[in-house]
């Protein structure tokens, strides 16, 4: 047999160096760094990396189409599916990086789509349980008691998330407004506070007084104040306060979300105080208490008391 002719696709594929998946892992986190992206989010990459090759049993750079909906069926086996397009988010961004730089020939994530997933509700607190919960937390007459009062009321008031409350320093605190600085997207952002919350905050940071750590919030031996902490103190007051819904950070930013939207925020406004990257998460607030949104419109319409 003659060799004049070409190479076939298999020849070729014998030449064409392979990457590894630890030389892969390497250039995909170079490029995690050079764009300065959270250590948080690098983590979730590697935690979400390193737990997927476990189920496929194989080098990852590998993997085809029929890999991965392979995986997805064995996950769905072990885990809720909102952890599986976790996985699967994560997984998609290695691949499409692979891809765009010509690291891997075929994309296995091309045509995967995330797991459709029934749209859970969001729980709020009403009125009445955000007043027991502040009952509940007065109850101890204790500095600790003041400084969870005073973080539940900025909670509240701005939306801002549990990571971002731990990284407000005391000098970020203006006169009526918090500078955020420590954001999940990297972008500042003020938020606004009440006269009840600015009135409070003044309360606490004099009872604070003067300590070595410049953040706003501290323990009771004067350290910084951790964010499992945060949690774990607010889900036993809602405990103690008898609340059956799941009382926590998040639940107070979804609270402060929905009362804003209800009293007529528009979304563009709030997807700024709430710190969002993309419209659409503010608008999954706005469509899930539509219903709240249409009393409003029936009592505020612009056509009422216009005899037509």
């Amino acid at each position: 047999m003659g060799r004049r002719g070409k190479l076939t696709n298999e020849e070729l594929l014998m030449l064409k160096k392979k990457i590894t998946d630890d030389e892969a892992f390497e250039i995909f986190f170079r490029d995690c760094y050079l764009r300065n992206l959270r250590p948080a989010t690098i983590e979730y990459y590697k935690n979400e990396f390193h737990a997927a090759k476990k189920i496929i049993n194989k080098q990852l750079v590998d993997c085809l189409q029929i890999d991965i909906e392979t995986f997805i069926l064995q996950s769905k086996q072990l885990m809720k599916v909102t952890s599986i397009n976790t996985r699967l988010r994560a997984l998609r961004s290695f691949y499409n990086f692979l891809s765009k730089n010509k690291h891997i020939d075929e994309n296995p994530m091309r045509n995967i789509k995330l797991l459709r997933d029934r749209q859970k509700t969001i729980e709020t607190l009403d009125n009445k349980e955000i007043e027991t919960l502040l009952k509940t937390i007065r109850k101890q007459n204790s500095f600790i008691g003041f400084r969870d009062e005073v973080i539940l009321l900025i909670l509240l008031d701005t939306g801002v998330r549990l990571s971002e409350l731990v990284g407000i320093e005391v000098n970020d605190v203006m006169e009526n407004s918090i500078i955020v600085r420590k954001t999940k997207n990297l972008f500042e952002r003020t938020v606004y506070l009440s006269d009840t919350t600015v009135e409070q905050l003044n309360r606490y940071i004099k009872i604070r007084g003067n300590v070595e750590t410049d953040k706003l919030f501290i323990t009771q031996d004067n350290g910084e104040l951790k964010p499992h902490s945060i949690q774990t103190r607010f889900t036993k007051y809602g405990k103690d306060a008898r609340i059956t819904k799941r009382v926590s950070p998040h639940t107070f930013r979804h609270t402060m979300a929905k009362r804003m939207i209800v009293a007529g925020i528009d979304a563009f406004s709030l997807m700024a105080i709430l710190g969002h990257q993309d419209i659409a998460i503010t608008k999954k607030y706005v469509n899930l208490w539509g219903s709240d949104i249409e009393r409003k419109h029936r009592e505020y319409g612009a056509l009422r008391g216009i005899k037509l």
